[in-house]
């Protein structure tokens, strides 16, 4: 089966499944697994699904994928733009961690850095950071969301509000050609602006996926963020309104110049 008649059936399938994986597909389909990846690549790149450990998802609109497929997307580039961040962080500073595979990755990262005080919402973060025994953790309560291990609420909030600290790190769960940051969780995105105002300086990690997702719940503007760390170049004018803002934006891993 040729490549024009194989990609509306693998949307179908997704559509119908809720997920399509490399080696279901092969089989399928009578193909090698490097043509099925090479064909969700290119359905991912047109932003028709989005790609996970061993097979890809439906892009979201109003709700996430899951956490344990979230971790799957883009670990190269996660690892790269983590290691710039951190790269930016010196030792013997303090540093909030939000929600996200992405800061998640920034923690593994810091795990060499001396003399650091990590606050953070992430439950997965702290258990990271155990392994820094020169890294004192500082965890923020709140309801705990089983699903991903965060920590959000009015409780989040005012434990937060209690720290002025030097770096934020950030995720978010889509971005907008305009640089808006969204997110699906409500509750969430009060905490991850009460992060931004207690620190000096917010840094933003995010992958080039998020420019074709979108969410419902606005965060913040890029404009409100110092360093943007992220794998592809941007869309549009957007460089340009960073550069405006003066928020300084590294490109990192493959997509970098």
């Amino acid at each position: 089966m040729s490549q024009n008649f194989r990609l509306p059936e693998i949307l179908e399938i997704a559509r119908s499944e809720g997920k399509v994986t490399v080696d279901g597909l092969a089989e399928r389909f009578g193909v090698t697994v490097q043509t099925i990846r090479r064909d969700l690549t290119e359905l991912a790149e047109a932003g028709r699904l989005e790609r996970v450990h061993g097979g890809a998802v439906l892009p979201s609109g109003v709700s996430n994928i899951g956490y344990e497929d979230r971790r799957g997307l883009n670990e190269a580039a996660k690892a790269a733009m983590a290691r710039a961040c951190a790269r930016q962080i010196p030792e013997s500073a303090s540093v909030f961690l939000n929600i996200g595979t992405s800061t998640e990755a920034v923690a593994r990262a810091l795990l060499h850095h001396r003399n650091l005080l990590v606050i953070t919402n992430n439950m997965n973060v702290a258990n990271i950071l155990v392994a820094n025994r020169d890294c004192e953790i500082i965890v923020a309560g709140g309801a705990l969301r089983r699903s991903d291990g965060g920590l959000v609420g009015a409780l989040t909030i005012r434990a937060i509000e209690q720290f002025k600290f030097d770096f934020a790190v950030i995720g978010c769960s889509a971005l907008d050609v305009d640089g808006d940051l969204l997110d699906f969780d409500i509750q969430e995105v009060g905490v991850s602006q009460t992060i931004i105002r207690q620190a000096r300086k917010t840094f933003l990690v995010s992958d080039a996926s998020k420019f074709q997702r979108s969410a419902p719940a606005r965060i913040a503007s890029l404009s409100e963020v110092d360093s943007f760390f992220t794998d592809r170049p941007l869309p549009g004018d957007l460089s340009q309104r960073c550069a405006d803002w003066g928020t300084a934006v590294e490109i990192c891993g493959e997509g970098a110049p």
